[in-house]
C-alpha cells in the first residue's frame, strides 16, 4: 500500500474519531431544551460533557491539520468550496464553548436561558452541517478545473445533503443519550434511556433512506460491487446500530455507547471506502477529481508525517483515555454544588 493510501484511510479514521468523541456532546447540547426541564437537570447535562468537550475537539483540529499537510490541494479546494458551511460550523463551535464557560457566571434565569439557547444552536448547526458537507462530498462538489466552486451555501442544501445532515444529527442524538445514561442515575437516567429508545427508530429510518439515496445520488457503491467483501462494513454497521437499541433497552449504557460509536465509525467508513481513491470529487467533470494520489504532498513529507504520527498520536490517545477514566463517575448532587460546575 502506498503512503498516499495509508494517509487517506488515516484521514478517514481521524474524522471518525472526531465524530465519536464530539458527537455525544453535540447530541447532548441539542437535547438540552427537551431533557433539561429544571436547573439541576440542565447542569447535569452540561456537567456530563463539561470536562471533555474541548479535548474532544482536538480530533477536529487533527483531521483538519492532516488534510492540510498530507493533501494540500484537497485542503485548498475543500475549504474554499465549503467556506460558508465551515465558517458557520466554526462560529457555532465558538458559541458553544462560550456558552459552557459563561452560563454559570450569573445567577439570572434570563442570562442562563440565553446561553442555553446558544449551546443548543451551537450544537445543532455543526451536527447538521457536518452531515450535509460529507454527503455533498460523497455526491460530488461543483468545482471546475481550476478548483473554483460553482455554487453557494444553498447548493449544498440539496435533498441528499439535507438527508446526510439529518442522519448525522440523529446519530449524535442517540450517541448523546447513551452518554447521559452513563453519567446519570435514577429518574434522569431513565429519561435518557427513554429518549434514546424514542429517537432510535428515526435514526434507523434515516440510515435506510440514506443508504438507498446513496445508490441513486453517488457512485460510492462502485467500490462495493467491485469488491463485495466490503459489504461487511455495511453489515457490521447495521449490527452495531441494532446493538445500540438492544443495549439501551437492557439499560447497559457503556455497551450502548460503544455500539453507537461503532455505528459512527461504520457510517464514516462507508463513505470513505466508497470514495477511495477520490477525496474530493467534482460533480462537473470527473477529470477535475482530487484523489489521494493527485492531491497529496511529496512522499518524503508523508513519510515524515507518518513517523511523527506514530510517536504522538498514541500519546494523545493515552492522555484522552486517562481523562475519560478520571471523569468516568456519575454526576452527583455534590458535584452540582461546586460553583465552577456548568
Amino acid at each position: 500500500m502506498m503512503l498516499q493510501d495509508i494517509w487517506f484511510f488515516l484521514w478517514g479514521l481521524l474524522w471518525a474519531v472526531y465524530f465519536i468523541t464530539d458527537g455525544f456532546d453535540l447530541g447532548i447540547g441539542v437535547l438540552l431544551p427537551f431533557l433539561g426541564k429544571d436547573e439541576d437537570q440542565k447542569r447535569t447535562m452540561q456537567a456530563a460533557m463539561g470536562p471533555l468537550w474541548d479535548g474532544n475537539e482536538v480530533w477536529l483540529l487533527t483531521a483538519g491539520g492532516v488534510t492540510f499537510a498530507a493533501f494540500p490541494m484537497v485542503y485548498a479546494v475543500m475549504f474554499s468550496s465549503l467556506y460558508s458551511a465551515l465558517m458557520l460550523i466554526l462560529f457555532a463551535l465558538i458559541l458553544r464553548g462560550v456558552s459552557l464557560e459563561f452560563r454559570s457566571k450569573l445567577e439570572s434565569p434570563g442570562w442562563r436561558r440565553l446561553w442555553d439557547t446558544c449551546l443548543f444552536l451551537g450544537s445543532l448547526l455543526p451536527a447538521i452541517l457536518f452531515g450535509a458537507a460529507f454527503a455533498n462530498i460523497f455526491r460530488g462538489i461543483p468545482f471546475d478545473q481550476n478548483g473554483v466552486y460553482q455554487g453557494n451555501l444553498f447548493t449544498l442544501l440539496n435533498p441528499y445533503g439535507l438527508l446526510g445532515g439529518i442522519l448525522f444529527l440523529l446519530l449524535f442524538l442517540v450517541h448523546g443519550t447513551a452518554w447521559l445514561a452513563i453519567k446519570s442515575s435514577g429518574e434522569f437516567q431513565e429519561k435518557a434511556y427513554t429518549a434514546g429508545k424514542k429517537l432510535w427508530p428515526f435514526l434507523l429510518i434515516a440510515a435506510v433512506l440514506f443508504l438507498g439515496a446513496t445508490y441513486f445520488s453517488t457512485t460510492l457503491y462502485q467500490n462495493y460491487f467491485k469488491n463485495p467483501v466490503l459489504f461487511l462494513v455495511i453489515l457490521i454497521t447495521v449490527l452495531a446500530l441494532l446493538g445500540t437499541r438492544i443495549f439501551l433497552g437492557s439499560q447497559s449504557p457503556w455497551k450502548a455507547w460503544f455500539s453507537s460509536a461503532l455505528t459512527i465509525i461504520g457510517a464514516t467508513f462507508f463513505g470513505v471506502i466508497g470514495l477511495y481513491p477520490k477525496m474530493f470529487p467534482s460533480s462537473l467533470n470527473p477529470a477535475n477529481n482530487l484523489t489521494a494520489h493527485n492531491a497529496s504532498s511529496s512522499p518524503l513529507t508523508l513519510k515524515i508525517m507518518l513517523i511523527v504520527a506514530l510517536i504522538f498520536v498514541p500519546i494523545v490517545l493515552i492522555y484522552q483515555i486517562w481523562t475519560y477514566v478520571l471523569f468516568k463517575g456519575k454526576i452527583t448532587e455534590e458535584d452540582l454544588t461546586y460553583e465552577d460546575t456548568y
